[in-house]
């Protein structure tokens, strides 16, 4: 048995999940994140083995869905996305009422939402920004683009809040859901800033329209991919407004439970720091993906490993 299966069993046992078909969806889930979400899984590995498959779950749920539309195959147009990305809302929406799917990511993501108590209407939420993203193209105003990211991130954290756990009962959930809310849309936002080329490829402009008017910038000067003083600044005021989110979410870290904090310690500093790795490249978003660097990544997982064995210590 390989190191990967060793380690896949051992979790799935932790958590409790038995049978032969619910074993291999989590499974499959696992692999998903750790080839598709290598920040997102590294932090995941912080968590008590019992932990991870759940999280595991919801990563391959938002991957599944993300490759529905982000599918530019030639062979699909936007319309056969749009109606693929329909019926497997219908089918997931349908068979999450049911309680059970043929599906197997979704079978996982179902026992995960049933087993947590996760608010089902998360998940309806997350599916309707996912369709906007087939048919919206930019975003007039901050706050337009703050619905949109609900449902593509502000979500993803209120999903992960009952699996995290609260440090103790005298911590309010509407208190830490703020906290989650805020930390979610931090993450999407520093996507979106680092990612303007790769989403301009799909289409899209995730940065609001106001900001790119505020600072003299049209969609022709980004695709033209060369970094200018307007471009700069349009980056700069974009980066301030995620490093005030992060500000506002960095307190709920202490709020949830012990067990839980380094992986979202983790997280919050690897993608924060995403931020940085744009300034040092003087906001060079258009020639390569930025990302923390691979020796960096390993000192602030291998600090968190060290808090999170602590923590698991009676």
């Amino acid at each position: 048995m390989s190191a990967r299966a060793v380690g896949t069993k051992r979790e799935l046992d932790a958590a409790g999940i038995t049978g032969a078909a619910l074993r291999a969806s989590y499974a499959r889930c696992r692999a998903i994140n750790a080839e598709h979400g290598k920040t997102y899984f590294l932090a995941t590995v912080l968590l008590p083995p019992g932990k991870r498959p759940f999280v595991h779950a919801l990563y391959g749920f938002a991957r599944q869905v993300d490759d529905i539309v982000d599918d530019l195959s030639p062979a699909m147009s936007a319309e056969q996305r749009a109606a693929r990305l329909t019926d497997w809302s219908a089918d997931f929406l349908a068979d999450l009422d049911w309680g059970a799917t043929s599906d197997p990511v979704s079978r996982a993501v179902i026992d995960t939402i049933e087993r947590w108590s996760i608010p089902p209407g998360y998940f309806a939420d997350f599916l309707e920004s996912m369709r906007m993203d087939l048919t919206v193209t930019s975003y007039a105003t901050y706050d337009d683009l703050a619905k949109y990211m609900w449902g593509s991130a502000a979500v993803i954290g209120l999903q992960m809040l009952p699996i995290l756990g609260r440090r103790d009962n005298a911590v309010r959930w509407d208190v830490l859901e703020s906290h989650a809310i805020a930390l979610g849309t931090a993450f999407q936002l520093t996507n979106f800033i680092r990612d303007v080329a790769e989403d301009l490829r799909r289409g899209r402009v995730y940065l609001p329209q106001e900001s790119l008017d505020m600072f003299g910038v049209d969609e022709d000067r980004l695709r033209r991919g060369q970094v200018d003083e307007p471009i700069r600044n349009l980056l700069a005021w974009e980066i301030e407004r995620a490093r005030q989110l992060y500000a506002k979410a960095a307190p709920g870290i202490e709020l949830v439970h012990a067990t839980s904090r380094d992986c979202l310690r983790t997280a919050f500093t690897l993608y924060a720091e995403i931020l940085d790795e744009i300034e040092r490249a003087d906001y060079d978003v258009f020639h390569g993906r930025l990302h923390v660097g691979n020796r960096r990544r390993a000192a602030v997982g291998l600090s968190g490993l060290r808090g999170a064995l602590a923590a698991r210590r009676p």
